[in-house]
């Protein structure tokens, strides 16, 4: 069985095809760019989503695509429709997709086109897996280094609680959808097994570096502003305190374990993302 990876070079990408490589898989890397997937060990294919004509040929002889879902927020949608219409044409059987945790009652303004991705899936007459991937521990553990030179940690999450894995727990989780027995047609609501604030995190980053680093709950506003000076562009700034303001009323909570089952080991802890982050 032949297994493709889109945005196979992505931080989640890269992580899923070693996975493949593990497990002795037919995999191939489909990319935008070529020259950024030198070494990675397994066939590359060029696959851009801006330029339908390269799709098809780029699935060709592929049984199981792994859709990780376009990091262009705005796009994706059109995106992916461009990649499973190329999945069609190119018989392809069946496609794993990379959607967001509780996408139909999501109040992230992400869910919208991974709900409109579901859509087309759900109508294209292949065998579909949803990943339904929660909080990547990394979008919050990699503000650790600036929050320990300034010593604070900041955001606009409140007291809300975050339960996260990391990108890692995720690609196993993908790795496992793709090559194991059984996943066909099934939906996964996958989070991490513990959840925190953004005080308890602090905490953490406080108690590993010795130093006194709280956490300071900001409204939406000033947080974005925040995130603008240190270099990000309004929209993005205002999209990353909006995720914060709905995770403050439970967006990125869930109690659902089946992410540790299916990966068969714990999700990485707190603690164990924060040592990364320092290290």
């Amino acid at each position: 069985m032949t297994i493709a990876v889109t945005g196979a070079t992505g931080q989640l990408g890269r992580l899923v095809i070693e996975g493949l490589k593990e497990k002795g898989a037919d995999a191939i890397a489909l990319v935008r760019d070529p020259a950024k997937a030198s070494g990675m060990g397994v066939p590359v294919r060029l696959a851009d989503y801006d330029k339908p004509e390269t799709l098809s040929p780029a699935l060709e002889g592929v049984d199981t695509l792994l859709l990780i879902s376009g990091s262009e927020i705005g796009q994706r949608a059109r995106q992916h429709a461009a990649v499973i219409e190329a999945a069609k044409t190119a018989g392809v059987t069946r496609i794993v997709y990379t959607s967001l945790l509780n996408a139909p009652t999501s109040t992230l303004s992400l869910a919208e086109e991974h709900r409109a991705t579901e859509a087309l899936l759900a109508d294209s007459g292949l065998s579909v897996t949803l990943l339904r991937n929660g909080w990547y521990t990394e979008n919050y553990t990699g503000s650790v280094p600036p929050a320990v030179a300034n010593g604070a940690f900041v955001g606009s999450a409140g007291e809300g609680r975050i339960a996260s894995a990391t990108r890692a727990d995720f690609a196993a989780a993908a790795v496992e959808a793709v090559t194991g027995e059984g996943h066909e047609g099934k939906t996964y609501e996958l989070a991490g097994d513990a959840a925190y604030t953004l005080a308890d995190l602090a905490a953490e980053i406080s108690a590993q570096t010795g130093k006194d680093i709280p956490y300071v709950d900001m409204p939406a506003e000033e947080y974005a502003k925040v995130l603008e000076s240190i270099g990000l562009d309004a929209g993005m700034a205002g999209a990353i305190a909006s995720f914060d303001v709905e995770a403050a009323k439970g967006a990125l909570y869930s109690d659902d374990k089946t992410l540790s089952r299916l990966i068969g080991r714990p999700t990485t802890t707190l603690s164990d993302a924060v040592k990364a982050a320092l290290a």
